[in-house]
């Protein structure tokens, strides 16, 4: 048993398919095939059943497989701690990044990371934050970047800024003509909201305190702040943004900006990452490049962090 079968093992058990597993390992599929078969042969059992049409895996097989990954993973171990100790920083690295997120942080820190640290091959992922928690835990992400604090006693949340709701309201809208916002103000039914899913549609919604019964005119599916400002402006109802999505509006938008009374309500956005972490050099140089950046941008301490869980 070798940990090349493992790995193989594993990207059959994801595909459940022997030629797209083999284009992901970067072998011929005779190759691999062989390989699961030696592995089979070995151990006296079969763990793929290839008469069925995908294959399955076996119930042998699953806990087989769940086994694989715990080997796998506590191998990749032993080279990040070498990695560790020789203080370098390099290789491939996988961070998760929150849709609401991507558009504005992203830009922020990634052209300077990849140039202090040439030797990260970094991927970016959008994925939604249940999916993320999911995948660190997995081990498919080495970190994400989200909305905290989270509840995730496997998951390290490490703080990196915390970032004001503001206000957009269009001149038809009962809050317009107010200079400063307070939480008592909002009412859920005449707000837009981004689609279920968003983390950032959790926030506004514990901010109202309330999920109204009372239905609307009509239902958004939307996933993105664009739409939402443009439906705004056409008189449809308020909308809450987080701040640096407010630095990019044009001069003739900002009119309608309104913040919130100290405290203002706020989401931490922070570096999330495994309890059994890897890649600890990456994660710590990826940490220091951000809040270095974004300390620059984004600072505010009167603040009043709303949670990004469903509300209960």
């Amino acid at each position: 048993m070798t940990i090349a079968q493992l790995k193989y093992l594993l990207a059959v058990a994801k595909y459940l398919n022997f030629t797209k597993a083999s284009q992901q390992c970067h072998v011929t599929q005779p190759t691999l095939s062989m390989q699961i078969q030696k592995l089979e042969d070995e151990l006296g059992v079969i763990i793929f059943d290839r008469n069925k049409k995908p294959i399955k895996v076996t119930e042998i097989g699953k806990k087989i497989i769940d086994q694989a990954k715990t080997i796998v993973n506590e191998s990749a171990r032993i080279n990040d701690l070498v990695q560790q100790e020789k203080g370098y920083i390099g290789g491939e690295y996988k961070l998760g990044i929150i849709p609401t997120l991507v558009p504005t942080i992203l830009p922020m820190f990634l052209r300077s990371f990849i140039k202090k640290y040439p030797e990260v091959n970094i991927e970016i992922i959008e994925i939604p934050t249940e999916q993320m928690v999911e995948a660190l835990l997995e081990g498919k992400l080495d970190a994400g970047i989200a909305a905290t604090p989270l509840e995730e006693e496997k998951i390290i949340e490490k703080p990196l800024f915390y970032e004001p709701f503001v206000g957009f309201i269009p001149e038809t809208h009962r809050l317009f003509q107010k200079k400063e916002l307070d939480e008592q103000d909002l009412d859920v039914k005449d707000i837009l909201l981004l689609d279920e899913g968003h983390c950032f549609r959790d926030n506004i919604l514990n901010i109202c305190r309330m999920t109204s019964n009372e239905p609307k005119q009509f239902d958004l599916n939307i996933g993105n702040f664009d739409a939402l400002i443009k439906l705004s402006k056409e008189g449809l109802g308020m909308t809450l943004l987080p701040y640096l999505q407010t630095e990019d509006l044009c001069e003739k938008d900002r009119k309608y900006l309104r913040n919130f009374k100290k405290p203002e309500p706020a989401r931490e956005v922070s570096l999330i990452h495994s309890k059994d972490i890897f890649k600890k050099n990456i994660t710590d140089a990826l940490f220091k490049t951000i809040k270095g950046i974004v300390k620059g941008a984004i600072e505010f301490y009167d603040v009043r962090i709303i949670s990004p869980l469903p509300p209960k």
